[in-house]
């Protein structure tokens, strides 16, 4: 599809914004979301991202410095690397960075200042290493709960923060879209909570890549459904233009139409392939150029620091001595010959209005509209107050699966639907929103009461223990009530779960994102002990 200039100018009034302009402003005015674009909230302008991922390479990292079981270096509490990197990340006519993961318990404020002097803002994924949606054992638990809430109360109270990812390529082909309702079970739980603080309206959305199977589908489902359940922005990560390619040779041109009509703002969260090296970028002329611009709010070049992968501009050694690469220089020169052309705010009439429709469920593409329940703290510590065995302190996550998967299979198929999370049926247990400690103890007390409260029912090789219960209060006591008692119940299709996931009166309709009739799939049992299995690969 050709976009003309004078189609453009249809939209609204045309202004020129360059790199070089953006980037000489304080990034103070914060970017909000209008229709299928962002703007500055104050100027009007349209805002397009010229950005680059920005993560420190752990490689020149001594992991003893680093707190027992963090996997990551928060860059923007590394004051003397950002008085190193910003002139830098400037000089390129960046005015946005990426970065996968922060450090909540330090301070952002120096860092953050400096790329707000220096025009750039940031988008920032909500997750850590070892601490997000896995694909493989999908859950949406407090624990997931407070680390991305965690994110946004540190980050909510700078101006240049424009964004946040809830999920990046979590389900990544065909195998594992079952993941999908657990991710977008925390894009609208972390709107929910933005609204609840009273905070600034920063969007949320996703990251996805380009699996050919389910891209579309993937398009369809984070958009589809109720807008308070849906993303805020759509991210796209994908590296098909390489080298001396072409918006035909490259499919640029058919994601462009594809995403023509979305009604929220799209843009390359992650692009750059370095296969031919070192790259040129010949790239950039396209996704700022009149073809690109109407349809994506421009993209984010991966990535600053050189690692194995050889996707770096710059290389820095284990002194801190940065040198740059020929991608930088190739990159810098292509990032300031182009001017895309926008549209003012005050001038722009959203002409994508409408959201898509849910994906229909076939063997490739399984995840179900319903999603998840939202997770509950103080319901899940009163169910703990009740649990009678539990596993013993210390335990090893690696080691609940193997015995959920015995208790599970003693119970029978509906023994824990208490805790399921099924993500291809669209049905999960009121409890599957607490941690896997407080799930364990709930599987193993079932079992206990199931065995007459037997001393060798709640032992597993010293696994677990038996604990007495405490007297509920009245608050816990309606809060356990509710949730189906200490048995739980089983949420989603054909239950009496609302759109926010959580349990309501008979009198309330069903999830309000169930347009879909699920196939047969796995049963619950199944989906439990895959979910278990799984675990020991989120703490990788």
């Amino acid at each position: 599809m050709k976009f003309t200039s004078a189609a453009i100018a249809a939209l609204g009034l045309v202004s020129s914004v360059s790199a070089v302009a953006v980037k000489k402003r304080a990034a103070t005015d914060p970017i909000v979301v209008k229709g299928s674009k962002f703007f500055h909230k104050n100027s009007g302008e349209q805002f397009f991202m010229n950005g680059v991922a920005y993560q420190t390479d752990l490689s020149l990292v001594d992991m003893s410095d680093l707190p027992t079981g963090q996997q990551f270096v928060d860059p923007l509490t590394d004051i003397e690397s950002c008085k190193r990197d910003v002139p830098l990340l400037e000089a390129l006519h960046t005015n946005l960075i990426r970065v996968y993961a922060i450090d909540t318990t330090k301070s952002q404020d120096a860092c953050m200042k400096l790329l707000s002097d220096a025009g750039i803002y940031v988008i920032a994924d909500l997750s850590e290493p070892g601490l997000s949606v896995n694909r493989d054992a999908p859950a949406w638990d407090h624990h997931l709960y407070e680390r991305y809430t965690a994110v946004i109360d540190k980050l909510q109270k700078y101006d240049n923060v424009m964004g946040f990812f809830a999920g990046n390529e979590v389900t990544n082909n065909k195998s594992n879209t079952e993941a999908s309702p657990f991710v977008k079970a925390s894009v609208r739980d972390m709107k929910a909570y933005i609204k609840e603080k009273g905070y600034r309206q920063i969007p949320v959305g996703y990251a996805t890549n380009d699996d050919e199977f389910v891209r579309d589908q993937l398009a369809d489902y984070f958009n589809c459904g109720p807008a308070e359940d849906s993303v805020d922005f759509w991210g796209y990560n994908i590296y098909s233009w390489c080298g001396q390619s072409s918006l035909k040779i490259s499919g640029w041109d058919k994601r462009t139409e594809e995403y023509a009509d979305y009604n929220v703002p799209v843009f390359f969260a992650e692009y750059g392939c370095n296969d031919p090296s070192p790259r040129k970028f010949t790239e950039v002329q396209a996704l700022y150029g009149d073809d690109m611009t109407p349809v994506f709010s421009g993209g984010i070049v991966y990535m600053y620091f050189e690692e194995a992968n050889k996707y770096g501009l710059v290389s820095v050694d284990k002194s801190g001595k940065l040198t740059k690469l020929s991608d930088y220089n190739s990159l810098e020169k292509q990032l300031g010959d182009v001017t895309p052309k926008g549209v003012k705010m005050s001038s722009y009439t959203p002409q994508n209005t409408k959201a898509r429709s849910c994906p229909a469920q076939t063997e490739t593409w399984k995840a179900s509209a319903n999603l998840p329940p939202t997770p509950d703290q103080p319901t899940c510590e009163c169910l703990r107050s009740q649990l009678t065995c539990v596993p013993a302190a210390n335990l090893a996550e690696k080691k609940y699966a193997d015995i959920f998967g015995y208790i599970c299979g003693q119970l029978g198929e509906d023994g824990c639907n208490g805790i399921a999370t099924d993500g291809a049926n669209g049905v999960y247990g009121s409890y599957s929103m607490c941690d896997a400690e407080i799930r364990l103890g709930w599987a193993l007390t079932q079992y206990y009461n199931s065995q007459n409260g037997a001393a060798s029912a709640c032992d597993f090789d010293r696994q677990a223990r038996v604990v007495s219960p405490s007297t509920l209060n009245s608050t816990c006591e309606k809060m356990v009530d509710a949730a189906g008692g200490t048995a739980g119940k089983l949420l989603g299709e054909g239950s009496t779960a609302t759109s926010s996931g959580k349990s309501s009166g008979e009198s309330d309709k069903p999830n309000a994102g169930s347009c879909l009739t699920p196939p047969a799939g796995l049963s619950t049992f199944a989906v439990l002990i895959a979910s278990f299995l799984g675990m020991g690969m989120m703490m990788l």
